[in-house]
């Protein structure tokens, strides 16, 4: 019955579907950079004649168990290779970030029809910096802050998750998510927030924020916008001071210069009005008084008669006439 051809059959048949289900597992492995990752092996295969490992479909390291060499196929790998306590498993050193991908082993024994296979897949991450946070705008009204925090890795963003942590109330809060919406009244108890970034290898938190300053923050942004506005108009209503006064003094200007046009066309047309040019007319008024001419009084009125000499005609002849009688002026009073 044991040798019968059946019980054969049976037996082949349960062997491909542990072997299928052994080739078909995979596992999933991480590993940090500058770090070291260990792919387990465990076989049951008694005879072994030799083990073939491929990073990517490229070979990556023969071992030969029965004393045979072990055959790196590249030499960048040599010190980074390792089978530790003699055993299968292959030991991965000094990793990088192009290490990650699928590395599958290849058993191969003479006691088996097809090769047995294992398949992994490597994730090589980045450890985790500070993360970044970000304020989103804010708004500061009455007496309630309201803005956003977005916090983010600048290096090593793969497969990060964030979480925020809200410490100062009498129950702590937490959110998930890269973006925490906030709300704080002026009065209440300060706050602290906090935010968490985690990857499969390494963890890093935020420096705290506290809501007291992040609003006295935006307080001070919006008194700076405020100066900024008034030191903006200043300068605006001052150059629109100076041209209406250049336009009030040039209008001025232009008034005076029609008005002594107009001056010069009344005096061409009646030149008696106007004063001779180059000449400064000054007139005084002289008050008028009632003078009272007197009237006549025979009894005291003197009248005189006078008379003239002829005009000599030659003024030497005085000198040659004889001694005559001059002509005396009688005055007659009455």
């Amino acid at each position: 019955m044991a040798g019968s051809p059946t019980c054969f059959i049976l037996i082949y048949i349960l062997w491909q579907l542990t072997g299928s289900t052994a080739s078909g597992s995979v596992k999933e492995l991480v590993g940090s950079i500058d770090g070291a990752v260990t792919f387990p092996l465990k076989s049951k295969v008694k005879q072994v004649d030799s083990i073939v490992w491929t990073f990517n479909t490229t070979p990556l390291v023969t071992l030969q168990p029965e004393g045979g060499p072990m055959i790196v196929t590249q030499n960048r790998n040599k010190e980074r290779v390792d089978f530790p306590d003699g055993g299968y498993s292959l030991k991965l050193s000094k990793l990088k970030k192009n290490d990650s991908g699928i590395y599958n082993v290849e058993i191969y024994s003479s006691s088996l029809q097809d090769p047995f296979t294992r398949k992994y897949v490597l994730r090589v991450y980045e450890h985790l910096s500070k993360p970044k946070v970000t304020v989103g705008l804010q708004s500061n009204k009455n007496g309630t802050c309201v803005t956003n925090l977005t916090c983010c890795m600048e290096h090593g963003e793969e497969d990060v998750i964030y979480t925020w942590k809200a410490l100062g109330r009498v129950v702590n809060e937490s959110h998930n998510g890269s973006i925490l919406p906030i709300s704080w009244r002026w009065g209440e108890s300060d706050m602290t927030f906090i935010c968490i970034a985690k990857n499969p290898v390494s963890s890093n938190f935020s420096s705290p924020i506290l809501a007291r300053k992040l609003c006295e923050g935006a307080a001070d942004d919006s008194d700076s916008s405020m100066v900024f506005l008034c030191l903006l108009l200043v300068p605006l209503l001052l150059s629109l001071f100076v041209l209406g006064l250049f336009l009030w003094f040039m209008k001025r200007k232009t008034q005076e210069s029609i008005e002594e046009k107009k001056r010069a066309d009344i005096c061409r047309e009646t030149p008696n009005i106007c004063p001779y040019s180059g000449e400064n007319t000054e007139y005084d008024t002289i008050p008028s008084t009632n003078r009272t001419i007197p009237t006549e009084d025979a009894a005291n009125t003197l009248y005189s008669t006078v008379e003239i000499p002829k005009k000599m005609e030659n003024p030497h002849s005085l000198l040659t006439m004889p001694d005559t009688p001059r002509l005396f002026a009688y005055e007659n009073v009455i």
